[in-house]
């Protein structure tokens, strides 16, 4: 089995993606809640459609 498959996953408070754990958020991943910088700055865009 494929190690990345066992990994933490979120779905993406704007484009409603699948994302995988990053070492990067080790620290922080309780609070990370977008896949890329790119959903974070359009998250006002996609919240005001819903």
């Amino acid at each position: 089995m494929h190690k990345k498959l066992l990994l933490p996953h979120k779905i993406c408070l704007t484009c409603q993606k699948k994302f995988i754990w990053r070492k990067k958020w080790r620290a922080c991943w309780e609070q990370v809640l977008y896949c890329s910088q790119r959903c974070r700055r359009n998250k006002q865009v996609n919240q005001s459609t819903n």
